[in-house]
């Protein structure tokens, strides 16, 4: 069969760079093995895309199985003050024709929520090394989500498509920007695999106004230019205007959504708010007529041209434009250009590597000068003997000796209300800026006040890592989303007329006050979940209940009242893995499952971790013997599964007890049936559940 060229290229080289990188055991000799590895290396040619990886660690990001949730491949990176999650699904095809309609967009989307709520285990065993970094980005301060669909095909999608996705992630999007989606196709993986063969030679027409130059040492021009002309070399050029660059392209740079925000709703304040971008270039020619007259507008031809400095900034212009081009089109920013006709071999490297390595200045650091500021660090060492570090690059304080203050201001926004708590959990970046700010910090805070909040925040946070040891399912995930929003809820809910009393009795209440709080986040993290399910549903998003204001205004005034009674909350054992023994008819899920021969002897079941500390322990542990998750099913009621490290039988919570105790030295009491999976099928429990469903309806 003739290929097209592109897509005959591009077989070629993922042949050569993936094949003996992209893990395809799990269909080693199907008839469809060779087409699965295409899909699976696209998708890895995808992550490497917008991750800008090795070959290696994009191969190692593919979880492809027959029970991925539509999510090809995962990749997690921290891009400046972002985490970043990238989800690929991932589409190959002869032709270069694959198609993707809205059938392979809710799968994908169905995938992207099941990871939002933590819920590994609905996927095949292949994410679960990735599953401790998806839960620490997803739980750091703003992450970032981008779900690529790697497609190998020339045509664009369906416009019902589009709607749907851009419905989907408009849900997710409530009050931030959490979720986006973009196409990768058969140009963009062609081009990759290019490689630098692919980077062409940009010659730049540039109109600059208010033209000032620098003659000695080196030639270079200063000036203004506009939005519109700097989007339409993003147009012509895309990622060949970074050749230069430390950073590969322009994609990969977090687009500052700030500025953006910015050139839409103020493009006349762009020039005095952007930092601008410096080109360099080989040489520099006058292109139109007259010579350049300092002050005055002037054009050029840059030879050679590379963005070294400014890539999220033009990344950022270029979506405004699309976005609104009206507006954006009025804004205009500084430009350097830099010729490197006449200057030394290594000062274009120089001049790259210092414009790219400057630390910015932050809103926070214009704040560290305020009066206030001072103050607070006064009082913490006059009132209190600690530190109050408010410099960024200074050392932060142990944890008995002081706090920051980004960790004030996140336990002061915590406490304040819940939509503050809202705004802190989704970007606490933000609480910097004058609105926040002013009602943080604005009634000059006592040392006392502060480092009590502080404190608060941090029992609840170390409450909720012990929950985390056994939570698992929505709890688990509520563990992981609810720090903020519970401490404002605990802090509502507890005496504070003494917050700023200085005397021995008020510090003794406030020990009595903290040492409290392990069991009142127990039993109002159990809350926490029933009234987001209550309000919201059961398939509604947790993080999306802490982030927007309005449902944590509503989710913290239903929790506040059963805070307020100590009241216990109604018992789960299907939300912990310590309550086995009283969970009844999970206790008997081995038992049900033989009795009504679900599970064929010498079916090959597979362990999957469900607790926070077990993703991050076991993973590693058992890729280093893939047995270790391993077991086959023998009809026996009570040793059901045989282990193929030792060949011995086990019960399921048995064995996974002694594998905790292998890889991680704790002989927790633990419900294994929510541990071991018979794949494409589910867990024992999720087994069991079926079999009695089937026994009561008759099925």
């Amino acid at each position: 069969m003739a290929y097209p060229v592109q897509v005959r290229n591009l077989r070629k080289k993922l042949i050569e760079r993936f094949r003996p990188l992209v893990d395809m055991d799990d269909v080693a000799g199907r008839p469809d093995e060779e087409q699965m590895f295409l899909s699976r290396a696209v998708a890895a040619l995808a992550v490497k895309i917008e991750a800008a990886c090795s070959d290696e660690e994009a191969a190692r990001s593919v979880i492809d199985s027959s029970t991925d949730k539509g999510v090809d491949a995962v990749a997690v990176q921290q891009r400046g003050d972002r985490q970043h999650v990238t989800l690929v699904q991932a589409k190959w095809s002869d032709k270069g024709e694959a198609g993707f309609g809205e059938h392979d967009a809710a799968a994908v989307m169905r995938g992207l929520d099941y990871l939002l709520e933590l819920e590994f285990h609905r996927f095949g065993s292949k994410i679960d090394r990735h599953s401790a970094a998806i839960d620490a980005a997803l739980n750091s301060p703003s992450p970032k989500v981008t779900v690529v669909l790697a497609l190998v095909t020339g045509t664009d999608l369906h416009q019902n498509t589009k709607s749907f996705l851009n419905e989907v992630v408009d849900k997710h999007n409530l009050d931030d920007d959490l979720v986006e989606y973009k196409v990768v196709n058969l140009r963009d993986l062609h081009r990759e695999i290019l490689g630098e063969h692919a980077e062409r030679k940009v010659d730049l027409d540039i109109q600059v106004d208010g033209v000032g130059k620098i003659e000695s040492p080196y030639t270079a021009y200063y000036g203004t230019v506009s939005a519109e002309a700097i989007a339409g070399w993003y147009d012509e050029h895309g990622r060949h205007l970074t050749a230069r660059n430390i950073r590969d392209a322009l994609d990969l740079s977090d687009v500052n959504d700030k500025i953006r925000a910015t050139l839409v709703k103020e493009p006349e304040h762009f020039w005095y708010l952007s930092n601008g971008i410096t080109l360099l270039c080989d040489r520099i020619r006058k292109h139109g007529k007259g010579a350049p007259v300092a002050g005055a507008g002037a054009g050029f031809r840059l030879e050679g041209a590379s963005l070294i400095n400014g890539a999220q900034t033009v990344s950022a212009v270029h979506r405004a434009m699309r976005q609104k081009p009206g507006k954006a089109s009025l804004g205009r920013l500084l430009v350097r250009i830099i010729s490197l006709e006449d200057c030394p071999e290594d000062f274009g490297d120089r001049v790259t590597v210092a414009a790219n390595t400057q630390n910015p200045t932050q809103e926070r650091d214009f704040r560290s000068r305020r009066p206030e500021q001072f103050d607070l660090r006064h009082d913490f060492a006059l009132s209190l003997g600690l530190q109050y570090v408010i410099k960024r690059g200074e050392p932060d304080p142990a944890s008995d000796e002081g706090c920051t203050m980004e960790e004030a201001a996140i336990a002061l926004a915590a406490v304040h209300s819940p939509e503050l708590a809202a705004q802190a959990k989704r970007d606490a970046s933000t609480l910097w800026g004058d609105r926040y700010y002013r009602q943080l910090f604005g009634q000059r805070p006592t040392a006392h006040r502060v480092w009590r909040c502080v404190r608060l925040l941090r029992k609840v946070r170390e409450a909720l890592e012990r929950e985390k040891e056994s939570a698992v399912g929505r709890l688990a995930g509520a563990a992981s989303y609810g720090d903020l929003l519970l401490t404002h809820v605990l802090y509502r809910a507890t005496e504070t007329a003494d917050i700023d009393d200085e005397s021995d009795e008020a510090n003794a209440a406030w020990e009595a006050r903290l040492a409290g709080v392990p069991d009142r986040v127990r039993r109002a993290l159990a809350w926490m979940v029933i009234v987001i399910d209550g309000a919201y549903g059961r398939n509604s998003q947790l993080g999306t209940a802490v982030k927007a204001e309005d449902r944590a205004t509503l989710v913290a005034d239903g929790l506040y009242g059963r805070v307020l009674g100590d009241e216990e909350p109604p018992s789960d054992a299907g939300s912990r893995l310590d309550q086995e023994s009283g969970a009844g008819r999970l206790t008997n899920a081995v038992r049900v499952i033989v009795d009504a021969g679900r599970i064929q002897a010498g079916t090959v079941l597979e362990f999957r971790p469900v607790t926070g500390p077990e993703r991050r322990q076991l993973p590693r542990w058992i890729e280093e013997d893939p047995r270790r998750a391993r077991a086959t099913w023998q009809d026996n009621k009570t040793k059901p599964l045989v282990w193929s490290v030792d060949g011995k039988a086990y019960a399921p919570s048995t064995l996974v007890r002694q594998m905790r105790r292998m890889a991680m030295g704790n002989d927790q009491q633990v419900q294994g049936t929510l541990h071991w999976h018979v794949p494409e099928v589910g867990s024992l429990v999720e087994i069991a559940r079926g079999a009695r469903v089937a026994a009561e309806t008759g099925d």
